[in-house]
């Protein structure tokens, strides 16, 4: 047991199977996951915190009744980690990278699955709580837009045409901000406890 989250036990081999997933998505190798160093016992002790946190939506998702995400939705998801790995009808290549983590088909659709359902209702929880004005939107377009293309050599767009598209930029960004005060609040009113240091490994993972 490395965790209890409200008397939901987080066992030493989900933190480990949470972090050859994460190396996974983000094409990590497994020799980074198992270094010695200070960083990658911060990063271990980050996926640990990234579990605890998952869990206290979980019982949010529960408490709700929310629906989970669809099938259409998962298998988007799953098709575009498999793009990481190269042509996704490719089955040999990405079998092969699922054994390399240690990951089997089943269990990287679950967890993709979780983490849209996580996505799911983070967005119907605080996505009604936002709002973002016209002045947020200029003030983005003059400040960081415009900039970033001069510099890039880009040829400037309208503010209009790319409305949108900030709106929706600082809405998650605003979200974001939101989320964590949510977790923080949800942390402080749990029984959370951790029985490992963060600069202990968690074992190799091979």
């Amino acid at each position: 047991i490395v965790a209890t989250v409200n008397n939901h036990i987080i066992l030493q081999s989900e933190w480990q199977d949470a972090i050859r997933y994460e190396a996974f998505l983000s094409g990590r190798s497994l020799d980074q996951v198992n270094a010695e160093d200070r960083k990658a016992a911060l990063d271990r002790k980050a996926a640990l915190d990234r579990l605890i946190d998952q869990e206290l939506l979980r019982e949010q998702m529960r408490s709700s009744d929310f629906p989970h995400a669809s099938r259409e939705v998962v298998d988007k998801r799953i098709q575009e980690i498999r793009k990481q790995y190269g042509d996704t009808d490719n089955e040999v290549a990405w079998k092969t990278a699922l054994g390399r983590y240690g990951l089997t088909e089943d269990e990287v659709r679950r967890r993709a699955a979780l983490q849209q359902d996580l996505l799911g209702l983070v967005d119907a929880r605080l996505r009604p709580n936002v709002i973002i004005d016209s002045k947020s939107i200029e003030s983005y377009y003059n400040q960081e837009l415009l900039p970033q293309l001069r510099q890039s050599g880009s040829q400037q767009v309208p503010l209009a045409e790319v409305t949108p598209k900030i709106k929706e930029l600082l809405t998650q960004q605003r979200m974001n901000q939101m989320l964590v005060a949510w977790l923080r609040d949800l942390r402080s009113g749990s029984r959370i406890s951790t029985q490992t240091d963060p600069q202990e490994s968690e074992g190799q993972l091979r």
